[in-house]
């Protein structure tokens, strides 16, 4: 998936859909962040990039669109005040924004805060900050029958939230299915990879994308395809995460579950 020929291809990708991108000599990330329409920030969060430096030719990079609010810092401002308005999580926004480790914040510099929510905001006019890749759902297809519940029981722990997921939980190890067939784009078995840690992402012929993460493990390859139901990892806690489940989320439709 993506443009495997220059850095203009990326042009033609949608802005909601998660892609990869294999880096060829002479690309930097700010310039194929700017491709994607994301910052140099997001692609290091999503790639677990150390260092800024260290892409070379050939290396695959995940292009996962942030699904957050963009904050410009204001004089007072503390992260936890900042979690406390927008939601997220202070770790994850000093990972993501490369802040001191004690999260110290320089009035006028604009931050990303992953996963915080415009909503909580509304009452507060002043305060300058949009939301980035959200979802319009009411806008979204359903297909209705077409996906299949990620797991065999459980129970769903928290409802739309992130960029149209939902999180179903189940004891730990419990097998995680293919929820429609489709193509592996992603599958991750370790790392951070911007907080969803161990995750999957399957493009289905109808044009969309499911993605599973905070597994225990994976069970398939970048490439495989993938029958609706098949086993593709187990239930976890990985990443960003307290408890075992599945974070679930469906790119390009309404989520059904």
């Amino acid at each position: 998936m993506g443009p495997l020929g220059n850095i203009a291809e990326a042009q033609e990708i949608k802005s909601s859909r998660i892609t990869t991108y294999t880096v060829r000599e002479g690309d930097t990330l700010s310039e194929i962040a700017a491709a994607f329409h994301i910052s140099a920030a997001t692609l290091i969060w999503a790639n677990d990039i150390k260092r800024a430096d260290t892409i070379k030719p050939g290396q695959v990079l995940v292009i996962l669109p942030i699904t957050g609010v963009q904050y410009i810092v204001k004089r007072g401002d503390t992260i936890g005040g900042i979690v406390k308005r927008f939601g997220g999580d202070d770790e994850e926004i000093i990972r993501i924004n490369r802040l001191p480790a004690d999260g110290t914040l320089v009035a006028g510099e604009t931050i990303l805060i992953p996963n915080g929510e415009l909503r909580i905001a509304q009452n507060i006019p002043s305060a300058p900050l949009h939301n980035i890749t959200t979802p319009s759902l009411g806008s979204q297809q359903e297909f209705l029958g077409y996906y299949l519940r990620p797991i065999i029981g459980g129970r769903k722990t928290q409802g739309l939230h992130g960029y149209n997921g939902v999180d179903l939980a189940n004891v730990c190890g419990s097998m995680a299915r293919a929820s429609a067939p489709g193509t592996v784009i992603i599958a991750r078995g370790s790392g951070w990879n911007g907080g969803y840690g161990r995750y999957i992402v399957i493009d289905h012929p109808n044009n969309t994308q499911t993605l599973y993460a905070h597994l225990g493990s994976v069970s398939v390859e970048t490439g495989w395809h993938i029958a609706q139901g098949q086993q593709i990892g187990t239930t976890g806690s990985s990443g960003l995460s307290t408890g075992c489940h599945v974070h679930f989320e469906i790119r390009g439709a309404k989520n059904p579950f």
